[in-house]
């Protein structure tokens, strides 16, 4: 059987897994590395740091599989998005440590360029909004803020990189100097229309081309490894930021298909096939390509607080001990008793996308107990999707087919029930957990001519189908509730 090698650059850990092309998980190995937090609101990486973890748990994998580098077929990368590393391109080595998706320095500056107007632009160009969240302001930061760096990346000195090209430079001994579409869209200087960087928006950020990588397809022959690594070269032939990565790991191939990533937040990804849709509250985003194929397009609604949530329930106000208490704690009450929490601890993402709105916890009563703000918890997940996926839905006139769920929290049997009767729709949990690494080797397979489309399609496996049983007026009135939450919890702050 050909195997694969997937690479799943997270973060907090880096994880390598091998998989046989049949989607069966052969060995693992996963490695935290170390956060930096040298300011409020800053969040680093040591970029070389995560070439050592992805390097070393790759080792791990393929010695726990018992395999030789000539049995693999492939190697796929999936990756945190909008981290941003720019390293020397004649030494490899990074010039700073890498400014993380989560890190908010530049908000002045995206403050700034959307007074200024330029919004609508970006957004009509890149299907993203103006927010420190992408690469593009990290970039010019680190331009601004290095001695010398700016000069340097005009002459072409130095490069620059989401995680996926910092890991395939690394790979091939410095040879590839490369991104994939997927990647490549979440930066605020990829045009998605036209497939290419976008002189206007690299003047806008002021960043120079020379130092952009080379843009790529997420499936096909795109870099080798160096033979010194594992001890022959291994192709790489897939690669895609993690979301993405987890909807090809779903097999969502249609228009209408969607799934959602339970975590630390939720992140709803929904194909809307080939062609880009636009829409108030959601990100348009490129999924993947396959080879010379025009791409998949994807609407995402990004939802910052849901699995933290629990967290918070744990460690803030000690509820729980741990976070599978909150399963039988919730179900120890018939309904929620009234209570809402909007979970806005970081302010709100998709769709309304409020910096400012704060965590709310409304409708309490000399009868409330823990188990309620349990169960309000877990309706908070479900209701912020389907939040998420109206707004989709009302961009793309898509009608939602099925959603398809991973991440921690899909365990919970009554969140994924609940969610069903929220969206009037079939959520589906596949039998394989690991979706977002098996994305990423299943698109090395379809790039290595294994497997294709279809295959994947029918490799894909259900563990358990929730269908909506929900009354209609129970549904409605606990959605307009939800409603009437989340907008006493907007607009809470007025200095940020």
């Amino acid at each position: 059987m050909p195997y694969l090698l997937a690479l799943d650059q997270g973060t907090t850990s880096s994880r390598s897994i091998i998989f046989g092309s049949d989607g069966r998980l052969l060995a693992s190995a996963q490695q935290e590395f170390t956060q930096h937090y040298p300011k409020a609101g800053f969040v680093e990486h040591n970029a070389d740091e995560i070439w050592q973890s992805q390097l070393a748990t790759a080792r791990q994998a393929i010695n726990r599989a018992g395999l030789q580098a000539s049995d693999i077929i492939g190697i796929g990368i999936t990756n945190q998005r909008e981290t941003t590393v720019i390293w020397d391109r004649m030494t490899g080595k990074p010039v700073h440590r890498a400014i993380v998706w989560q890190d908010r320095r530049t908000a002045y500056l995206c403050a700034t360029l959307k007074s200024s107007g330029h919004e609508p632009t970006i957004r009509s160009r890149t299907g993203l909004v103006l927010d420190p969240y992408f690469s593009a302001t990290k970039i010019r930061w680190l331009l601004d803020h290095v001695d010398g760096l700016r000069s340097r990346a005009e002459q072409g000195d130095v490069c620059f990189g989401t995680i996926d090209t910092w890991l395939m430079y690394n790979l091939s001994g410095g040879q590839s100097h490369v991104t994939d579409v997927s990647n490549a869209s979440r930066t605020l200087l990829f045009n998605i229309h036209t497939m290419q960087w976008d002189d206007d928006l690299l003047h806008l950020f002021e960043v120079p081309r020379a130092m952009l990588p080379e843009v790529v397809p997420s499936a096909g022959t795109l870099a080798s490894t160096d033979p010194g690594l594992f001890g022959e070269s291994i192709s790489i032939s897939g690669v895609a930021g993690d979301q993405q990565a987890a909807l090809f790991g779903q097999a969502c191939f249609e228009s209408g298909m969607a799934k959602n990533t339970y975590g630390t937040g939720s992140f709803v990804v929904m194909n809307t096939g080939q062609k880009s849709v636009t829409g108030d509250g959601v990100l348009t985003t490129i999924g993947w390509q396959i080879a010379d194929q025009p791409p998949d397009y994807a609407l995402e609604a990004s939802i910052f607080i849901t699995g933290a949530a629990v967290q918070w329930l744990r460690d803030g106000l000690k509820l729980i001990r741990t976070s599978a208490e909150i399963e039988d704690l919730a179900a120890s009450v018939a309904d929620n008793g009234g209570v809402y929490f909007v979970p806005a601890l970081t302010g709100l993402g998709a769709p309304h996308w409020d910096p400012n709105a704060r965590g709310v916890i409304i409708g309490l009563t000399r009868g409330t107990t823990a188990a309620h703000l349990a169960r309000a918890t877990i309706e908070a997940m479900a209701y912020q999707t389907r939040d998420g996926i109206e707004a989709m839905q009302s961009a793309s006139g898509i009608e939602l087919k099925e959603l398809r769920v991973d991440g921690g929290a899909t365990v919970n049997d009554a969140l994924l029930q609940f969610q069903a009767d929220m969206l009037r729709t079939t959520v589906i949990r596949p039998a394989i957990t690991e979706i977002t690494a098996l994305g990423a080797a299943y698109l090395a397979a379809v790039g290595a001519g294994a497997l294709s489309i279809e295959d994947v399609s029918r490799q894909w496996q259900v563990d358990r189908i929730f269908e909506q049983s929900m009354d209609e007026t129970r549904r409605a009135t606990l959605y307009r509730n939800w409603q009437r939450a989340v907008e006493r919890a907007g607009h809470w702050t007025t200095d940020e």
